[in-house]
């Protein structure tokens, strides 16, 4: 699989219109395909199955830096995979990309990827915790929705629960950093957690809550 195969498979699968209206709601300017989530999360299953791990890798990193929307998806879904054997080099590709960030739906489609490494090697979070004192809106959001994992658990090992207080701890840093896509970060880490554990919720709104943003406050708020 080359990437000029790659993309002729995701150009075969062009919807007409559908890049425009993509460009004109994600306002970031780069080409768009306007091809469906579906279709590409099949064309990556196929590759993956057909792939090794290094081609994987070598194929993700073309993809992404043809910097077509479509094809940044494509990459990330590469990768998007709860168990690797020697993963380290997809975990680098992962992290090489989180400085690129430029909006949230290929920030996402990332950190989806990149959760199953940090899972798959919790010891990771020492790297992250890196991405927490960023100027990048972006990177400093991506420490928080790579790390979701953490919320959904209702009764975590000692070492989760250390890793949930490390994060919830970033989190607390984060409340005065007033740019929405900040806030709302740290409104969905809270809204997921207040599913499993509502009274480490409470008294973290209790503490920060009067810091937040009066949506992120009702957003974090909405399970309780």
């Amino acid at each position: 699989m080359t990437l000029d195969d790659a993309l002729a498979a995701l150009k075969s699968q062009q919807v007409p219109g559908r890049a425009e209206g993509a460009a004109e709601y994600h306002k970031v300017a780069r080409v768009y395909l306007g091809v469906t989530n579906p279709v590409i999360n099949d064309l990556a299953k196929e590759w993956r199955q057909s792939l090794s791990v290094e081609d994987r890798v070598a194929l993700a990193s073309a993809l992404w830096d043809t910097d077509i929307f479509e094809a940044r998806l494509a990459a990330a879904k590469l990768l998007t995979q709860a168990r690797i054997k020697a993963d380290d080099a997809v975990w680098d590709l992962i992290k090489s990309w989180v400085p690129q960030f430029d909006s949230w739906a290929i920030a996402d489609h990332v950190c989806m990827a990149g959760m199953k490494r940090l899972v798959a090697g919790p010891a990771r979070i020492d790297e992250v915790e890196a991405w927490t004192t960023s100027d990048d809106m972006w990177t400093k959001r991506a420490a928080l929705v790579i790390t979701l994992p953490w919320t959904k658990q209702n009764h975590p090992k000692p070492e989760d629960l250390a890793i949930r207080e490390r994060v919830l701890g970033w989190a607390a840093g984060y409340v005065d950093d007033q740019r929405w896509y900040i806030q709302k970060a740290v409104a969905w880490w809270l809204r997921d957690l207040s599913k499993h554990d509502p009274d480490r919720v409470k008294a973290f709104l209790a503490e920060h809550g009067d810091q937040m943003k009066n949506f992120a406050r009702k957003e974090a708020a909405k399970y309780l």
